[in-house]
């Protein structure tokens, strides 16, 4: 399988950056979106949506469901799934993108930011897993291919990816260790679960948010699309497909790409700031 054409992908935080990246890759295929955020009103700080990504989505040939969704409420969750699965007949793909960061030491971080990153990134993940598992099930049953991908790293257990924001890498490796888990638990179902990350800085508008960071050597959102892109055409079946913490370059390496200049935000650049997480 080289297309998402008219598959379904339920994509959670897809507004804007790495989110609405994915699903406009995937629409150029002609993919079925459901984009579910909270952005029904647009914020001065963060550009875009869930009405300005289903433009997008739309005109990069795709259909879009945007339903205003707070991951951290079971309730909003179910019925965003309900609406998608009503309005596109069945769910394929479940994108694990939302997430919430803080890169604060122990006792700069607010109880308040540390429950919000636990509850978006950690109960948000496994919710959305858990609603989204009828409908993938469903899927995988009709031979469909279901996945599961999340964005979250590697599980590297070494200090020094700890001390600095002891509260911000523990809540991301909740998702990924909700990919460790599914995996296994889900791999008689069918369901291939993934996770993916980046080799270096992606420049999004949070990042903007994030004082003292050079974007000029960081990469466009547009790699994770064309990985995640890769990882999703792959049969869910295969023994291979599911388990992997795939990083971003070495998928499109494996996939073919040489020319990675493309992804640059500032051409030319030869070194770029690495991702956290990675040795």
């Amino acid at each position: 399988m080289t297309s998402l054409k008219d598959r379904t992908l339920f994509i959670s935080g897809a507004s804007r950056g790495i989110g609405l990246a994915i699903a406009k890759r995937a629409a150029s295929d002609g993919a079925n979106i459901i984009v579910a955020a909270k952005s029904a009103e647009p914020n001065p700080k963060l550009p875009g949506t869930i009405y300005t990504a289903a433009e997008e989505i739309e005109a990069a040939g795709g259909k879009c469901l945007p339903v205003a969704c707070d991951i951290r409420d079971e309730a909003q969750v179910i019925d965003a799934a309900a609406q998608g699965a009503e309005r596109f007949g069945g769910i394929d793909i479940l994108i694990n993108n939302a997430s919430a960061i803080n890169l604060t030491p122990t006792e700069a971080t607010p109880i308040k930011r540390f429950d919000l990153m636990f509850d978006v990134n950690v109960r948000g993940t496994f919710l959305c897993t858990q609603v989204l598992l009828p409908y993938l099930k469903r899927s995988a049953q009709q031979g469909r291919s279901a996945h599961i991908l999340t964005l979250s790293p590697p599980l590297n257990m070494v200090a020094r990816w700890f001390a600095p924001h002891v509260a911000y890498t523990m809540a991301k490796y909740g998702m990924s260790m909700c990919v460790l888990g599914h995996a296994a638990e889900f791999r008689n179902y069918g369901i291939a679960v993934n996770a993916l990350w980046p080799r270096t800085v992606i420049d999004t508008a949070a990042l903007q948010m994030i004082p003292g960071v050079d974007r000029s050597l960081c990469r466009t959102p547009q790699i994770l699309a064309d990985a995640a892109h890769c990882v999703l055409t792959r049969n869910a079946r295969d023994a291979s497909a599911s388990g992997n913490f795939h990083i971003d370059e070495d998928v499109l390496r494996a996939s073919g790409v040489t020319d990675f200049d493309r992804y640059a935000v500032k051409p030319g650049t030869k070194h770029f700031l690495p991702d956290l997480f990675l040795d």
